[in-house]
Protein backbone atom coordinates (compact mmCIF):
# COMPACT_ATOMS: atom_id res chain seq x y z
CA UNK A 1 0.00 0.00 0.00
CA UNK A 2 1.46 3.45 -0.73
CA UNK A 3 1.45 6.23 2.00
CA UNK A 4 0.72 9.76 1.69
CA UNK A 5 3.06 12.05 4.67
CA UNK A 6 1.24 15.05 5.92
CA UNK A 7 3.39 17.39 7.43
CA UNK A 8 0.60 19.64 9.19
CA UNK A 9 -3.12 18.81 10.17
CA UNK A 10 -5.46 19.03 7.29
CA UNK A 11 -9.60 18.58 6.79
CA UNK A 12 -9.89 14.80 8.39
CA UNK A 13 -12.32 14.55 5.11
CA UNK A 14 -9.29 14.63 3.01
CA UNK A 15 -7.35 11.94 4.90
CA UNK A 16 -11.09 9.41 4.82
CA UNK A 17 -10.57 10.29 1.02
CA UNK A 18 -6.64 8.80 0.46
CA UNK A 19 -7.83 5.90 2.91
CA UNK A 20 -10.34 4.84 1.18
CA UNK A 21 -8.09 4.94 -2.08
CA UNK A 22 -6.41 2.78 -0.61
CA UNK A 23 -3.76 5.35 0.64
CA UNK A 24 -2.17 5.18 3.98
CA UNK A 25 -2.02 8.11 5.73
CA UNK A 26 0.69 9.04 8.56
CA UNK A 27 1.65 12.58 10.08
CA UNK A 28 5.04 14.10 10.93
CA UNK A 29 5.50 14.12 14.71
CA UNK A 30 5.86 17.93 15.19
CA UNK A 31 5.24 20.45 12.35
CA UNK A 32 9.46 21.06 11.71
CA UNK A 33 11.03 20.76 8.41
CA UNK A 34 13.83 18.45 10.80
CA UNK A 35 11.15 16.21 11.32
CA UNK A 36 9.78 15.85 8.02
CA UNK A 37 12.91 14.89 7.18
CA UNK A 38 13.61 12.50 9.49
CA UNK A 39 10.44 10.73 9.38
CA UNK A 40 9.55 11.15 5.55
CA UNK A 41 11.10 7.53 4.97
CA UNK A 42 9.36 5.44 2.24
CA UNK A 43 6.36 7.52 1.68
CA UNK A 44 5.37 8.11 -1.93
CA UNK A 45 3.77 11.18 -1.57
CA UNK A 46 3.87 14.02 0.43
CA UNK A 47 1.03 16.66 1.42
CA UNK A 48 2.83 19.64 2.87
CA UNK A 49 1.67 23.31 3.69
CA UNK A 50 3.57 26.21 5.24
CA UNK A 51 6.09 24.17 6.42
CA UNK A 52 6.71 23.38 2.63
CA UNK A 53 9.46 20.72 1.92
CA UNK A 54 12.94 21.36 1.14
CA UNK A 55 15.29 19.72 -0.64
CA UNK A 56 17.14 18.21 2.43
CA UNK A 57 13.73 16.39 2.78
CA UNK A 58 13.47 15.48 -0.73
CA UNK A 59 17.23 13.43 -0.59
CA UNK A 60 15.69 11.33 2.48
CA UNK A 61 12.59 10.13 0.47
CA UNK A 62 14.01 7.86 -2.19
CA UNK A 63 10.15 6.57 -2.92
CA UNK A 64 8.57 9.69 -3.61
CA UNK A 65 6.61 10.60 -6.24
CA UNK A 66 4.50 13.35 -5.44
CA UNK A 67 4.65 16.66 -3.16
CA UNK A 68 1.50 18.21 -3.00
CA UNK A 69 1.32 22.15 -1.52
CA UNK A 70 -1.81 22.55 0.59
CA UNK A 71 -2.19 26.46 -0.73
CA UNK A 72 -1.26 28.23 -4.27
CA UNK A 73 2.31 28.79 -2.92
CA UNK A 74 5.45 26.64 -3.46
CA UNK A 75 7.85 29.14 -2.74
CA UNK A 76 8.99 26.94 0.55
CA UNK A 77 8.82 23.90 -1.41
CA UNK A 78 12.42 23.02 -3.45
CA UNK A 79 10.90 22.70 -6.85
CA UNK A 80 13.91 22.32 -9.04
CA UNK A 81 15.82 19.98 -6.33
CA UNK A 82 11.84 17.80 -7.41
CA UNK A 83 12.30 17.87 -10.72
CA UNK A 84 15.74 16.43 -11.02
CA UNK A 85 14.03 13.23 -9.78
CA UNK A 86 11.01 13.41 -11.81
CA UNK A 87 8.99 14.31 -8.68
CA UNK A 88 5.88 16.02 -9.30
CA UNK A 89 4.99 19.42 -7.43
CA UNK A 90 1.48 20.61 -7.16
CA UNK A 91 -0.86 23.78 -5.49
CA UNK A 92 -3.92 24.07 -5.00
CA UNK A 93 -5.07 27.15 -6.67
CA UNK A 94 -7.93 28.95 -5.99
CA UNK A 95 -9.53 26.61 -3.36
CA UNK A 96 -8.94 29.38 -0.62
CA UNK A 97 -9.46 32.35 -2.68
CA UNK A 98 -13.35 33.24 -1.47
CA UNK A 99 -12.10 33.23 2.13
CA UNK A 100 -9.02 35.20 1.26
CA UNK A 101 -11.04 38.20 -0.12
CA UNK A 102 -13.52 38.00 3.03
CA UNK A 103 -11.06 38.23 5.34
CA UNK A 104 -9.56 41.49 3.21
CA UNK A 105 -12.44 42.87 3.14
CA UNK A 106 -12.95 42.67 7.27
CA UNK A 107 -9.39 43.94 7.29
CA UNK A 108 -10.46 46.94 5.08
CA UNK A 109 -13.54 47.47 7.29
CA UNK A 110 -10.98 47.10 10.60
CA UNK A 111 -8.66 49.00 9.59
CA UNK A 112 -11.55 52.08 7.90
CA UNK A 113 -13.23 51.95 11.17
CA UNK A 114 -10.29 51.30 13.96
CA UNK A 115 -12.31 48.42 14.71
CA UNK A 116 -9.64 46.84 17.30
CA UNK A 117 -8.82 49.96 19.05
CA UNK A 118 -12.37 50.48 19.77
CA UNK A 119 -12.70 46.91 20.77
CA UNK A 120 -9.92 47.89 23.59
CA UNK A 121 -10.94 51.05 24.44
CA UNK A 122 -14.72 49.53 25.61
CA UNK A 123 -12.60 46.97 27.51
CA UNK A 124 -10.51 49.83 29.15
CA UNK A 125 -13.90 51.62 29.80
CA UNK A 126 -13.15 54.29 27.37
CA UNK A 127 -16.72 54.71 26.36
CA UNK A 128 -15.86 58.07 25.38
CA UNK A 129 -13.79 56.71 21.97
CA UNK A 130 -16.29 56.80 20.07
CA UNK A 131 -16.38 60.88 19.73
CA UNK A 132 -12.57 60.43 18.57
CA UNK A 133 -12.50 57.51 16.84
CA UNK A 134 -12.14 59.27 13.25
CA UNK A 135 -13.70 55.78 11.31
CA UNK A 136 -14.34 56.32 7.41
CA UNK A 137 -16.63 55.84 5.18
CA UNK A 138 -15.86 53.18 2.56
CA UNK A 139 -18.87 54.16 -0.13
CA UNK A 140 -17.07 56.67 -2.50
CA UNK A 141 -13.57 56.24 -1.70
CA UNK A 142 -10.81 54.34 -4.40
CA UNK A 143 -9.91 50.61 -3.78
CA UNK A 144 -6.60 50.52 -5.49
CA UNK A 145 -5.75 46.72 -6.07
CA UNK A 146 -2.37 45.60 -6.92
CA UNK A 147 -2.56 42.56 -8.62
CA UNK A 148 -6.31 41.21 -10.03
CA UNK A 149 -5.98 37.63 -9.93
CA UNK A 150 -8.80 35.23 -8.06
CA UNK A 151 -8.94 36.64 -5.19
CA UNK A 152 -8.66 40.63 -6.01
CA UNK A 153 -11.48 39.91 -8.49
CA UNK A 154 -13.87 38.90 -5.53
CA UNK A 155 -12.22 41.75 -3.20
CA UNK A 156 -13.61 43.86 -6.38
CA UNK A 157 -17.11 42.82 -6.24
CA UNK A 158 -17.73 42.72 -2.72
CA UNK A 159 -16.00 46.11 -2.53
CA UNK A 160 -18.08 47.33 -5.33
CA UNK A 161 -21.38 46.10 -5.42
CA UNK A 162 -20.97 45.97 -1.57
CA UNK A 163 -19.71 48.82 -0.13
CA UNK A 164 -19.97 51.26 -3.56
CA UNK A 165 -16.23 51.83 -3.85
CA UNK A 166 -14.28 52.53 -7.17
CA UNK A 167 -12.42 49.83 -8.04
CA UNK A 168 -9.25 49.78 -9.92
CA UNK A 169 -6.23 47.04 -10.18
CA UNK A 170 -2.85 47.18 -11.95
CA UNK A 171 -2.28 44.28 -13.31
CA UNK A 172 0.94 43.08 -16.15
CA UNK A 173 -0.43 39.90 -17.19
CA UNK A 174 -4.59 39.57 -16.77
CA UNK A 175 -6.17 40.71 -19.90
CA UNK A 176 -8.16 43.69 -20.79
CA UNK A 177 -11.25 41.03 -21.21
CA UNK A 178 -10.81 40.42 -17.33
CA UNK A 179 -10.95 43.78 -16.28
CA UNK A 180 -14.01 44.47 -18.40
CA UNK A 181 -16.04 41.75 -17.67
CA UNK A 182 -15.12 42.87 -13.69
CA UNK A 183 -15.96 46.70 -14.30
CA UNK A 184 -13.16 47.87 -12.96
CA UNK A 185 -10.65 50.37 -14.38
CA UNK A 186 -7.36 49.13 -15.37
CA UNK A 187 -4.29 51.41 -14.09
CA UNK A 188 -1.07 51.21 -16.16
CA UNK A 189 1.53 51.72 -12.95
CA UNK A 190 1.58 50.88 -9.45
CA UNK A 191 2.68 54.48 -8.88
CA UNK A 192 -0.39 55.74 -10.64
CA UNK A 193 -2.66 53.48 -8.76
CA UNK A 194 -0.96 54.49 -5.29
CA UNK A 195 -1.35 58.35 -6.19
CA UNK A 196 -5.30 57.43 -6.60
CA UNK A 197 -6.52 54.79 -4.15
CA UNK A 198 -7.95 55.84 -0.65
CA UNK A 199 -7.48 52.32 0.06
CA UNK A 200 -4.91 49.76 -1.30
CA UNK A 201 -5.17 46.05 -1.35
CA UNK A 202 -1.97 43.67 -2.23
CA UNK A 203 -2.35 40.48 -4.45
CA UNK A 204 0.41 39.46 -5.89
CA UNK A 205 2.00 35.94 -5.43
CA UNK A 206 5.37 35.47 -4.55
CA UNK A 207 8.05 35.89 -7.27
CA UNK A 208 5.92 37.79 -9.16
CA UNK A 209 7.38 39.58 -12.36
CA UNK A 210 7.29 43.56 -12.48
CA UNK A 211 6.26 44.63 -9.18
CA UNK A 212 9.05 45.92 -6.36
CA UNK A 213 7.77 45.33 -2.94
CA UNK A 214 6.49 48.35 -1.44
CA UNK A 215 8.83 50.35 -0.23
CA UNK A 216 9.23 54.12 1.63
CA UNK A 217 9.22 55.43 -2.13
CA UNK A 218 6.21 53.84 -2.56
CA UNK A 219 4.56 54.97 0.48
CA UNK A 220 5.36 58.00 -0.15
CA UNK A 221 3.36 58.43 -3.59
CA UNK A 222 -0.12 57.50 -0.65
CA UNK A 223 -2.96 59.91 -0.54
CA UNK A 224 -2.99 61.35 3.36
CA UNK A 225 -4.89 59.30 5.24
CA UNK A 226 -4.97 56.59 2.90
CA UNK A 227 -4.85 52.54 3.97
CA UNK A 228 -2.79 49.65 2.93
CA UNK A 229 -3.88 45.85 3.36
CA UNK A 230 -1.69 43.04 2.61
CA UNK A 231 -3.29 39.35 2.30
CA UNK A 232 -0.62 38.37 -0.32
CA UNK A 233 3.13 37.88 1.07
CA UNK A 234 5.01 38.91 3.85
CA UNK A 235 7.89 40.34 1.41
CA UNK A 236 5.51 42.38 -0.76
CA UNK A 237 6.29 45.15 1.41
CA UNK A 238 9.12 46.83 3.12
CA UNK A 239 8.13 46.30 6.80
CA UNK A 240 10.56 49.03 8.16
CA UNK A 241 9.32 51.71 6.26
CA UNK A 242 5.58 50.73 6.76
CA UNK A 243 6.00 51.07 10.63
CA UNK A 244 7.90 54.93 10.10
CA UNK A 245 5.16 55.49 7.92
CA UNK A 246 2.56 54.45 10.49
CA UNK A 247 5.12 56.08 13.09
CA UNK A 248 5.09 59.54 11.22
CA UNK A 249 1.02 59.36 10.75
CA UNK A 250 1.46 59.54 7.40
CA UNK A 251 -0.45 56.26 6.95
CA UNK A 252 -3.61 56.37 8.52
CA UNK A 253 -3.63 52.54 8.94
CA UNK A 254 -2.73 49.32 7.97
CA UNK A 255 -3.89 45.56 8.34
CA UNK A 256 -1.53 42.47 7.67
CA UNK A 257 -2.35 38.82 7.65
CA UNK A 258 0.96 37.83 6.34
CA UNK A 259 4.68 38.54 7.71
CA UNK A 260 8.30 38.41 6.35
CA UNK A 261 8.48 36.20 9.47
CA UNK A 262 6.15 33.77 10.54
CA UNK A 263 5.56 33.54 13.66
CA UNK A 264 7.49 37.38 14.07
CA UNK A 265 10.05 37.49 16.87
CA UNK A 266 8.80 39.12 20.25
CA UNK A 267 10.42 42.23 19.95
CA UNK A 268 9.41 42.99 16.14
CA UNK A 269 8.76 46.33 15.68
CA UNK A 270 5.33 45.49 13.21
CA UNK A 271 4.24 44.21 16.96
CA UNK A 272 3.84 48.11 18.50
CA UNK A 273 3.52 49.89 15.53
CA UNK A 274 0.49 52.26 15.62
CA UNK A 275 -2.42 51.97 13.41
CA UNK A 276 -1.10 48.41 12.26
CA UNK A 277 -3.96 45.22 12.62
CA UNK A 278 -2.29 41.97 12.64
CA UNK A 279 -3.98 38.83 11.95
CA UNK A 280 -1.61 35.20 11.65
CA UNK A 281 -1.73 34.26 8.15
CA UNK A 282 -5.71 33.08 8.02
CA UNK A 283 -6.30 33.86 4.77
CA UNK A 284 -7.38 30.57 3.82
CA UNK A 285 -7.79 29.14 7.31
CA UNK A 286 -11.98 28.77 6.81
CA UNK A 287 -13.09 24.82 7.05
CA UNK A 288 -14.86 25.67 3.46
CA UNK A 289 -11.42 26.69 2.08
CA UNK A 290 -9.66 24.07 4.41
CA UNK A 291 -11.76 20.87 2.93
CA UNK A 292 -11.71 22.14 -0.68
CA UNK A 293 -7.92 22.57 -0.43
CA UNK A 294 -7.02 19.38 1.51
CA UNK A 295 -9.58 17.52 -1.33
CA UNK A 296 -8.00 18.89 -4.26
CA UNK A 297 -4.10 17.87 -2.69
CA UNK A 298 -6.07 14.27 -2.06
CA UNK A 299 -6.82 13.51 -5.54
CA UNK A 300 -3.45 14.74 -7.11
CA UNK A 301 -1.95 12.35 -4.55
CA UNK A 302 -4.65 9.29 -5.82
CA UNK A 303 -3.61 10.64 -9.88
CA UNK A 304 -0.09 10.70 -8.95
CA UNK A 305 0.24 7.06 -7.32
CA UNK A 306 -2.09 5.75 -10.00
CA UNK A 307 0.24 6.51 -12.97
CA UNK A 308 -1.94 10.28 -13.93
CA UNK A 309 -0.69 12.96 -14.34
CA UNK A 310 -1.96 15.16 -11.40
CA UNK A 311 -4.31 18.75 -12.02
CA UNK A 312 -1.96 21.94 -11.36
CA UNK A 313 1.54 20.98 -11.52
CA UNK A 314 4.10 23.61 -11.13
CA UNK A 315 7.74 23.56 -12.78
CA UNK A 316 10.93 25.32 -11.61
CA UNK A 317 11.68 28.83 -12.54
CA UNK A 318 13.21 28.86 -15.95
CA UNK A 319 11.42 25.79 -17.25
Amino acid sequence: MATCFITQPIHPDAVAYLNGAGVATRYASRATMEAATAEIGGAEAVITRDLGFDEAAIRAAPNLRLVACHGSGTNRIAVAAAAERGIWVTNAPNTNSRSVAELTMGLILAAARRIPVADRAVRDGQWDFRYAAGGIELAGKTLGLIGFGAIARHVAAMAGAGFGMRVVAWSPNVPDAVFAQAGVMRVDGVEALLRSADVVSLHRPAGAAGATPIDAAALALLKPGALLVNTSRGTAIDSAALVAALQAGTLAGAALDVLVREPPLVHDPVLSAPGLILTPHLGGATGEALRRTAMLCAQQVIDALAGRTPAHCVQPSGA
